[in-house]
């Protein structure tokens, strides 16, 4: 292992130390951002096609209603695989390192999006289409469970911990760049073949898939030159490396788990509501015009640029709860005017609706990495933050433009008070999940932690193979 070596040696320099160990925090931070710009590009492309596309080419049958729910349904699938993802490269990103697990999960994020690209349609093969389609949306949905620990962990275990939030935000700020990308994509492709209803458009749809190839080779080429983290090289010098990470955490941090998915309900189901729900209720139900609602969206993401690393940062300097709290508050109150905004159906209005829904959003998705991540201890890093991140999918983010798409025709005010709702969720999570914006995350400081824990609850209790308990060495 001698990069994994030479890793660990560059930790032992001062953390501020050496050109090599700077030169890699960078490399850290870019292959971070450049790799969940990718996975998410794929993700939201999908979400952008379920909208305004799949319903057609794979729900013929349906009405227009029971189609844009049929679609919905497939795109929360892969929300539903985001958890099995992270358990699943989660074990390895704790037993075998961060940097090899990423490699995979971007391979098979970026196959599994280029794959839809060539799948046939209803109309080719009836309902056995429609099955295709989920089944290569759980493969994208396992990829980007297993993603998102593993970038969160290669910035920030590299980082200086005085800048935790800001370091950890630039995975985070893949989010937006994905989206970009991926409604870009859409209204470059839909502008050059002519409209979103045209033969051209329903035949060529699959070029914005392909196109995840190249950015998967450009993240690689980037991702391969990173050495493992320098926490981690550590343990696998130490050989302290758990045998079993996912099982660990589970049995030790249950509550951290639970609260890390329950605190990311005011950020993530909002989200979709706000980026993949109000395309089809903005085409559908407003009759705005197809690229005007992209644009809008777009123009969201592009704001998240700036204020994700910003919230980050910003983060480092008044506490990772603080900042956290603000953002969830500002959710539940921008909830109803959100909705009196779009139900004007002005153009203008519902632009500016668009625009600004996102900001509470970052304010919480900005230094969320590091709020769940610096939860959980080295050795089960991985595993606790991606695990617990990602749970959010199945109950969150997955079924919320499904919910929403399910509210809307009832009373559009409902999708509102579900906003409210998952807000009231998340802070009394938060008041629960501890602060550890400052805490020294090294080895020897989680040790000490663990051997004070002992000092005062008594050793931690296993069973042996004659099921009689015996403390953890």
């Amino acid at each position: 292992m001698p990069r994994q070596n030479e890793a660990a040696q560059a930790v032992e320099a001062d953390i501020k130390g050496t050109p090599e160990e700077r030169r890699q925090v960078r490399l850290a931070l870019v292959s971070s951002a450049i790799g969940t710009s990718i996975e998410w590009y794929d993700f939201f492309l999908y979400g952008t096609a379920a909208a305004l596309v799949f319903p057609k080419l794979f729900f013929p049958d349906s009405s227009a209603y029971a189609g844009t729910l049929a679609a919905f349904a497939t795109y929360a699938v892969g929300f539903a695989a985001r958890p099995v993802g992270a358990a699943i490269f989660g074990h390895y990103g704790d037993r075998i390192g961060r940097k090899a697990t990423l490699v995979a999960t971007l391979v098979l994020m970026g196959l599994s999006s280029a794959i839809i690209g060539i799948l046939p349609t209803h109309q080719d093969i009836g309902m056995w289409a429609a099955g295709l389609l989920v089944f290569f949306r759980i493969l994208q949905g396992i990829g980007v469970g297993g993603e998102w620990g593993g970038s969160v962990l290669l910035a920030m275990e590299w980082g200086h911990k005085r800048r935790r939030g800001f370091i950890a935000s630039w995975p985070q700020f893949g989010v937006p760049v994905g989206l970009i990308l991926g409604n870009g994509a859409v209204i470059l492709f839909a502008n050059t073949v002519g409209n979103y209803d045209s033969a051209s458009f329903t035949a060529g749809w699959r070029w914005p898939f392909w196109f995840s190839l190249v950015l998967v080779a450009i993240g690689l080429f980037v991702r391969l030159r990173v050495l493992e983290t320098p926490l981690f090289a550590r343990l696998l010098e130490e050989k302290k490396v758990e045998k079993q990470p996912v099982v660990e955490v589970i049995k030790r941090n249950p509550k951290e788990i639970l609260l890390s998915a329950l605190v990311r309900c005011s950020e993530q189901a909002p989200f979709y509501i706000f980026t993949a729900f109000i395309l089809s209720y903005g085409t559908e139900t407003l009759k705005l015009d197809k690229n005007f609602m992209l644009y809008a969206v777009m123009a969201a993401a592009v704001l998240s640029l700036f204020n994700v690393p910003f919230f980050g940062h910003l983060s480092d300097k008044i506490g990772r709860k603080r900042m956290y709290m603000i953002g969830v508050v500002l959710t539940l109150l921008f909830a109803f005017p959100y909705i009196g905004l779009l139900q004007t159906a002005a153009p203008g209005l519902v632009f500016l609706a668009v625009f600004l829904s996102l900001i509470p959003h970052d304010m919480q998705y900005g230094p969320q990495a590091a709020l769940i991540a610096e939860t959980f201890n080295t050795r089960l890093r991985y595993s606790g933050a991606g695990i617990g991140y990602q749970l959010a999918s199945v109950f969150a983010g997955g079924p919320a433009p499904l919910i929403a798409a399910w509210l809307a025709p009832k009373s559009i005010w409902l999708v509102g008070a579900y906003i409210a709702a998952m807000a009231v969720v998340s802070l009394i999570a938060l008041s629960m999940l501890p602060d550890r914006t400052h805490a020294d995350l090294s080895f020897e400081a989680e040790a000490e932690a663990e051997a004070e824990r002992e000092r005062r609850t008594g050793p931690r209790m296993e069973p042996t193979r004659t099921g009689r308990p015996v403390a953890r060495s």
